[in-house]
C-alpha cells in the first residue's frame, strides 16, 4: 500500500456549505463594520509611558522598603493573613 494522495476527488463541498453559516452575536454585529487602528499619538506615547515608569519606581520604593523596614514588613505580613 502506498502512503500519499489519491487520485479520486472526495466530495466534501456538501460540509463546506453547511459550516458557511450566518454570523451570531458580536461576530454578526462586526461583520458589516470597517475598523482601523491610527498608531498613537506623541501625547500619548508620552503618558502611558510616564504611568509605566513612575509604577515601576513605586514598586522599586516599595520593595526596598519592605526590605530595609521591619515595621512595614510586618504591616504588609499581617494585611496579608
Amino acid at each position: 500500500m502506498v502512503k500519499g494522495f489519491s487520485d479520486n476527488e472526495v466530495e466534501n463541498d456538501t460540509e463546506i456549505k453547511d459550516s458557511k453559516k450566518e454570523k451570531k452575536g458580536l461576530a454578526g454585529f462586526l461583520k458589516g463594520k470597517k475598523f482601523t487602528y491610527t498608531l498613537p499619538g506623541k501625547k500619548q506615547i508620552n503618558i502611558f509611558g510616564s504611568i509605566v515608569i513612575g509604577l515601576n519606581m513605586t514598586l522599586i520604593l516599595l520593595v526596598i522598603l519592605y526590605l530595609k523596614n521591619q515595621e512595614f514588613h510586618d504591616f504588609v505580613f499581617n494585611v496579608g493573613r
